[in-house]
């Protein structure tokens, strides 16, 4: 996709948006991964912290930003699952794309997959299939994604998703989530309002699935999002779990129940447990909707390697425009 001068300087705000979205997020939270709803309901997050579960100085962000960065290296030469996945390997055992230059988390699912990946496996076939696999690893890193199919089909931008999320996470049910997200921010993206964007979604998205032949039993756990209003519900019925769809759930919940960057990544990181996740994944959205100029400049600076961040979106922007 070859852009105009004007559309380039659009989506390079938009590429910074989404990675500083993920970023901050992530290293808001943390500090404070693993922390029970109710621990932080007494004692709230409300700005960068440091220090805390894994000990680290504030702005350190975690894997989740470190795998959405490594996608997004990958995407600044050519889309190619393999280079992908190197770039997962070199993280995991080489410190490539870490905030510190050491990797200090890491999921089961994801670390099985990039052990197979280090021994040969192919790319798309190194994700676990597993129902169990159904951690939220593939979702907290695939919005970089987003800027490879804006301008592809519908059946392209799912074979898309389905790839790049099956690096480490195959099942149908993270593939789903990871396409609904994707298909959420490409709307956003597009300057869609993000009310409109999420009933759009309940059309489009099991209309799709049902032509894919997808197991009506897994499109039906997707259910909250497809055929309610999310947004009405109470925080004691959103999760913040590992779980992908806990993950999903509760970032669109954070998005649309608040008006502003600061506002839905706090909120988030209160729900507690994936802390770091829940605000990765409602931050890059975050980001997209509210724009880079918005996340609040005093937790920007905070971030670990903001230099390099800012490169990568400058590269990634000048390999999309000449393509």
């Amino acid at each position: 996709m070859k852009y105009a001068k004007n559309q380039t300087s659009n989506i390079a705000v938009k590429i910074k948006s989404a990675l500083f979205g993920v970023a901050v997020g992530d290293a808001l939270g943390v500090p404070v991964e693993f922390k029970s709803r109710q621990t932080l309901k007494n004692n709230p997050v409300t700005g960068m912290m440091g220090y805390g579960t894994h000990n680290l100085p504030a702005g350190t962000w975690s894997d989740d930003s470190s795998l959405t960065f490594c996608l997004a290296e990958a995407l600044t030469t050519e889309f190619d699952l393999n280079l992908i996945g190197q770039n997962f390997v070199n993280w995991y055992h080489h410190g490539f794309w870490t905030p510190r230059g050491n990797v200090f988390d890491i999921g089961i699912a994801t670390k099985q997959a990039i052990n197979r990946l280090a021994t040969g496996e192919r790319s798309d076939l190194a994700g676990g299939f597993d129902e169990s696999c159904n951690g939220n690893g593939s979702l907290m890193r695939i919005l970089p994604l987003l800027f490879q199919l804006l301008d592809k089909p519908i059946d392209e931008r799912y074979e898309l998703a389905k790839q790049v999320s099956s690096i480490t996470h195959g099942h149908i049910r993270s593939v789903i989530a990871c396409f609904y997200y994707l298909e959420f921010a490409r709307q956003l993206f597009l300057g869609r309002d993000k009310f409109e964007t999420y009933k759009s979604l309940q059309t489009e998205m099991p209309d799709h699935l049902n032509a894919l032949s997808i197991s009506p039993n897994e499109i039906k756990l997707f259910d909250r999002l497809f055929k309610e209003n999310i947004y009405e519900l109470t925080a004691q019925k959103i999760f913040s779990s590992g779980y992908v769809l806990h993950t999903l759930e509760a970032s669109i919940w954070c998005l649309l129940t608040t008006d502003n960057y600061e506002s839905a990544v706090l909120k988030a990181v209160n729900l507690g447990d994936d802390t770091d996740t829940t605000g990765a994944v409602t931050g890059g959205m975050a980001g997209l909707l509210y724009g880079i100029k918005k996340i609040p400049a005093k937790w920007i600076k905070q971030i670990a390697r903001y230099d390099d961040i800012e490169n990568l979106a400058e590269r990634l922007t000048n390999k999309l425009a000449k393509c």
